[in-house]
């Protein structure tokens, strides 16, 4: 069983570039396997720091082949420009493979984005504007362009001009502008053309790998409460986000699968609408957004911040299967004299240890906290289990137990080197 698979397990901006960088160090593949641009990825190596959005994080070792599967929206344009400055930054494009099923994103779909929130309000689900729920609809009614068609410019063009022009017709019935179709379809067939060499059909490869018995990890985008089927509905993205999504997203029959990998805070964030029990709207959520540089990779937009939810949590790592997790950004906590843990919430004067479906329960959920000691002192410097203070080796351990789960790595800062494996009871 070959097959190892990383996701999120709380709203997304966990680490889990970062942390999908460590573990390429013994994988010979990774693949995306779900989403699209909206996703940021970010791996700090030496003073330089990368953001990823479409292209797979082991891309920054050579022997590493790097597939976009066949779960993603894929926006032709922004995929080229990534391509592109990977390149020019030094880094070999000749492993990177796209799926020739991967729905492609076009110009016409972001701006259709932008139309569903304006027209939403107040029940706006705060997107990136990206395009991706449109081109999952598209998918969905069978109407959208996939990446096997950068391959043949002219039956792209045909469709392309098809369905502009379908959307055109509903631009007009809300005022929005109008797409010069002739003069982006030009930019499109630039695109087709450079991202041609890279159409494959992933599917076939990625089941060769593993009779091979290649080692492979599956990168997921967004996270386990975002999920379209278990986060919280309708503030949620567009795809399976949990390691489920990774059997579909890729391609790949789920007895291969061997470990899943679960990053988490040592806190919580969340970017864009949708409830929050835990989040901290004071000084505090403030300190937390600082000290933990919490700001969106994608959007630049300041994210929501506030204690550990281990209802959450609980929830993400049992629907995911987490069995090794790995625990990021310890070292913002580093200050602090006490740290709450949300360990149950109270929903209309009942206790919970569950987290809701209904978003209009998670809304008016209080969370139970717990206290513990902080510990004072600098972490960043930690190498390994025994570097680390007491007090952040019993925190550590008690938001593990309660989110069911074994801890397997900590991360205490940005860089490759400030992250480590651990093996404790």
């Amino acid at each position: 069983m070959p097959v190892d698979i990383l996701v999120g397990t709380q709203w997304g901006d966990e680490g889990k570039g970062k942390l999908i960088d460590v573990l390429t160090r013994d994988v010979d593949m990774v693949v995306r396997f779900q989403g699209g641009n909206n996703a940021g990825h970010t791996v700090e190596i030496g003073s330089e720091r990368y953001v990823l959005h479409l292209v797979p994080s082991g891309i920054f070792r050579s022997n590493v082949v790097n597939m976009i599967g066949n779960g993603l929206v894929v926006d032709v344009l922004g995929l080229m420009e990534e391509l592109q400055n990977i390149a020019a930054k030094g880094f070999s494009l000749a492993n990177v493979q796209l799926s020739n099923r991967a729905q492609l994103i076009f110009e016409y779909h972001k701006r259709a984005d932008g139309l569903n929130e304006v027209r939403a309000g107040s029940k706006k689900i705060g997107t990136t504007k990206r395009g991706i729920g449109p081109a999952y609809a598209d998918k969905m009614n069978r109407t959208g362009i996939r990446a096997i068609d950068l391959k043949y410019p002219e039956r792209l063009a045909a469709q392309f001009r098809a369905e502009a022009e379908r959307y055109n017709g509903i631009f007009a019935q809300y005022g929005v502008e109008q797409l010069d179709i002739e003069a982006e379809l030009a930019k499109v067939l630039e695109a087709a053309k450079f991202l041609a060499p890279f159409v494959t059909d992933t599917v076939y490869n990625l089941n060769e790998a593993i009779q091979q018995d290649k080692k492979i990890l599956c990168e997921g985008a967004q996270a386990a409460l975002l999920d379209i089927d278990h986060g919280t509905y309708p503030f949620v993205t567009s795809s399976n986000t949990v390691s489920g999504g990774a059997c579909a997203g890729a391609g790949i029959p789920p007895q291969c699968i061997r470990h899943v990998w679960g990053v988490i805070k040592a806190y919580t964030t969340r970017v864009g609408e949708g409830p929050f029990p835990t989040e901290l709207n004071d000084a505090a959520g403030d300190a937390l957004r600082q000290a933990g540089r919490e700001y969106g990779a994608t959007t630049g937009r300041p994210r929501r911040c506030g204690w550990f939810d281990a209802v959450a949590g609980r929830y993400a790592c049992m629907v995911d299967g987490v069995d090794k997790l790995a625990v990021t950004k310890l070292d913002v906590l580093d200050d602090l004299d006490k740290i709450a843990v949300c360990v149950a919430y109270e929903v209309n004067g009942e206790r919970t240890d569950r987290f809701p479906a209904s978003v209009e329960e998670l809304a008016v959920a209080k969370p139970i906290y717990e206290y513990l000691p902080g510990w004072k002192c600098d972490t960043t410097q930690a190498t390994k289990w025994e570097d680390l203070p007491a007090n952040a080796q019993a925190y550590l351990l008690y938001i593990t137990k309660l989110v069911g789960s074994k801890l397997a790595i900590v991360s205490v800062g940005p860089r490759r080197d400030q992250t480590f494996e651990v093996e404790v009871c």
